[in-house]
């Protein structure tokens, strides 16, 4: 029997194929938030049809008959700025694909764009619909248009035109020291919105986004436990992704189920960029430059198709420092059993470095919430000695 490499029996320790392919058809977004970790959003480069139908080639040789389908996720820049006849040209090669149950089309959008005609073409393709807003008009004012004019109005006119035409939706929100302080008001006007759920992605230092203040654990603390509060109350119909995550964990724990959890590979979420060029780990490092890490590029489509450049990850520099970093996650922090280890663009970008283990993404969008629920548990059972 030929001997595997150990850097291989290593990887496929952490890693599972892929389940998500990241795809950007756009660099370019019509809106300029103040904490958008983009570097390209204001250059205008654009996906053409025949890379997609490279990409289309590719995904095939990853997605399996009998597996799970590929979530083909289109996420920019702002893909709806490649308008509605050049979007359909991006997904038709993937039509075999999607009507075979091999792929599913995601697209995260600002909604700014979204027109009857956006509605027909998103049905047609059955393509899932994510929004981003990040709450109320008065904790919105960080999503404005290249002019600085606030976009609030024409993404809740993009929302209404979804409602109207009964297609569903999540939300990704931006949590901010600002939306912070008032998780009660942002979470009663996230279910007004009708969305299916909503993720909260607490304001991260990475990309372009280097200037800021980002949240601090004892802020995120209270963010999740007032948000862990407002969830247990009668009535309550949002589902929160982090929320839903740790609900998860626990009911399996409680199940006697605990080691389904620990099974679970991380997905190597290759990036797709408009040229064909891919990234591995997290779709933040695409665009990145970084000679020490060759701007983390692993391949193009146009040369190597996805299924080889995933079967050599192993050998990625990148990569085997990340695996170092979840072995040192694994062997020194109390919250990796539920964290699983933190986020390869967040070590990075926060630590310069991949083999590092705590960053403050890590403090505050999975310590805080494990925190914040053992503050409530414990109050409780003060409350019922």
């Amino acid at each position: 029997m030929p001997r595997v490499p150990h850097r291989r029996l290593l990887y496929n320790q952490w890693f599972t194929n892929p389940h998500t392919v990241v795809v950007q058809p756009t660099t370019w977004c019509n809106l300029d938030c103040s904490y958008c970790y983009l570097p390209l959003r204001k250059l205008k480069h654009r996906m053409s049809a025949e890379v997609a139908a490279v990409l289309a080639r590719s995904v095939a040789g990853i997605a399996t008959d009998d597996g799970p389908p590929i979530g083909v996720v289109w996420h920019g820049g702002e893909p709806l700025t490649v308008g509605v006849q050049h979007f359909a040209a991006l997904l038709s090669p993937f039509e075999e694909l999607r009507e075979a149950g091999r792929v599913h089309h995601y697209v995260q959008t600002n909604a700014t764009l979204i027109t009857s005609a956006w509605c027909d073409l998103l049905d047609s393709y059955g393509v899932r619909v994510g929004v981003s807003i990040d709450g109320p008009q008065a904790k919105n004012g960080e999503r404005v248009d290249l002019r600085g004019k606030p976009a609030f109005d024409r993404i809740m006119r993009g929302i209404g035109r979804l409602r109207e035409r009964g297609i569903p939706f999540s939300v990704i929100s931006v949590v901010t020291q600002n939306s912070m302080v008032a998780p009660e008001e942002l979470l009663e006007f996230l279910t007004s919105l009708g969305c299916d759920s909503v993720g909260f992605n607490i304001e991260e230092t990475e990309g372009a986004n280097v200037g800021r203040q980002a949240p601090l654990a004892e802020q995120a603390e209270e963010f999740w436990r007032r948000t862990l509060t407002w969830c247990q109350r009668d009535g309550y119909r949002l589902k929160v992704r982090e929320i839903e995550r740790l609900a998860e964990y626990l009911r399996l724990i409680r199940d006697g189920e605990h080691e389904r959890w620990g099974q679970r590979h991380l997905d190597p979420i290759p990036t797709v960029s408009f040229n064909g060029d891919v990234v591995l780990l997290s779709p933040e490092l695409a665009d990145t430059t970084d000679p020490a890490y060759d701007d983390f590029l692993v391949g193009n489509i146009l040369r190597t198709p996805l299924a080889e450049i995933i079967d050599n990850a192993h050998r990625i520099g990148y990569v085997s420092e990340f695996m170092t970093g979840l072995n040192n996650c694994r062997a020194r922090c109390p919250f990796f059993d539920f964290c699983r280890g933190a986020q390869a663009a967040n070590r990075y970008f926060e630590n310069g470095d991949l083999s590092t283990t705590e960053t403050n993404h890590c403090r505050v969008s999975r310590q805080a919430l494990v925190t914040a629920l053992s503050t409530l548990a414990t109050h409780e059972e003060g409350n019922s000695a």
